[in-house]
């Protein structure tokens, strides 16, 4: 279980905070919530007071993940008496998270406190697009980069802000609970995945899932649970509920790509894990689903190409 501490400071931003716990929320035998922060209630951006804010610990168990959202106007509100309460208590945790024993998660202008606490100094950041000149500015030797949903350095993540805390929290579940559950709960808010310009290529787990048709999803489901099978596409088009035409044609309108070729690109990810886990090539061939070694090449150098 993993505990996530949500900060809030008077003005803090409603969808700043309320979109990344909602996310954490649906996956929530792996996420416990808690909001913190030096008052027990806090007006919002949008003039809502929110209760129940518990005290600032003295500390955070390992393994937490600590939230510092944005604020309404964090040229004003990060210089307040209750900003400089959580800044001085961001300080005392900073050994803490120089041995990434919590993880830090920076939502919009949340940045700019990270930044007063001297936790962003030589560190690859980004903030909401308005706020970077000024992130700049207050901490020039941090590495702030334009331009980007979010980027994570030293166990340090930020994102650009309001909706990216949305995709900043499926990314985490994504590398916490792995891709299914990731897409589950993405799929439960309607909401897609997107990403930072240097993160690596999403795995067609959930690289093609940009979608909200219920016939595609099925067969993503069925091909996902047994890419390894010797599927037909009749096969593949009963689970959907529609005809092997029809899927075909939904295939290529919604995601851009062929079924056989959807299919091919989930084995081979199989079979490049098996073959980084020590397996020959004949072997991890046969476990991905593909005949032979021949057939799996085939398949790399159709993706290369």
């Amino acid at each position: 279980m993993c505990d996530v501490w949500f900060v809030m400071l008077p003005g803090v931003l409603a969808l700043d905070m309320a979109g990344p716990a909602e996310t954490f929320a649906q996956a929530q035998e792996t996420f416990r919530l808690h909001y913190i922060g030096p008052q027990a209630e806090v007006a919002t951006s949008l003039g809502l007071t929110m209760g129940n804010i518990a005290p600032l610990p003295e500390t955070l168990p390992e393994g937490s993940l600590l939230v510092l959202p944005g604020v309404s106007d964090s040229s004003q509100l990060f210089d307040t008496p209750q900003a400089t309460q959580v800044r001085n208590w961001l300080m005392r945790l900073q050994p803490l998270l120089h041995r990434r024993a919590i993880t830090l998660m920076c939502v919009c202008s949340g940045a700019m406190l990270a930044a007063k606490a001297g936790l962003l100094n030589g560190v690859q950041c980004t903030t909401h697009h308005n706020v970077i000149a000024r992130l700049q500015a207050l901490v020039p030797t941090a590495l702030v980069k334009e331009n980007r949903i979010f980027i994570e350095d030293r166990g340090i993540w930020t994102s650009a802000g309001i909706t990216s805390g949305i995709d900043l929290a499926l990314h985490i579940i994504n590398r916490l609970c792995g891709p299914a559950r990731a897409l589950a709960v993405a799929r439960e808010m309607v909401v897609w995945f997107r990403r930072s310009g240097d993160d690596p290529q999403l795995s067609p787990w959930l690289r093609y899932r940009n979608h909200l048709h219920p016939a595609v999803h099925r067969a993503q489901d069925a091909l996902t649970a047994e890419p390894q099978k010797a599927w037909q596409l009749a096969e593949i088009a009963a689970q959907a509920h529609v005809s092997a035409r029809h899927l075909t044609r939904l295939f290529q309108q919604h995601l851009g790509i062929s079924v056989r070729d959807y299919l091919e690109q989930l084995r081979l990810v199989i079979a490049e894990q098996a073959l980084l886990q020590g397996q020959g090539a004949e072997q991890a061939a046969l476990a991905a689903g593909f005949s032979s070694p021949r057939q799996l090449h085939r398949a790399r150098a159709r993706i290369v190409s």
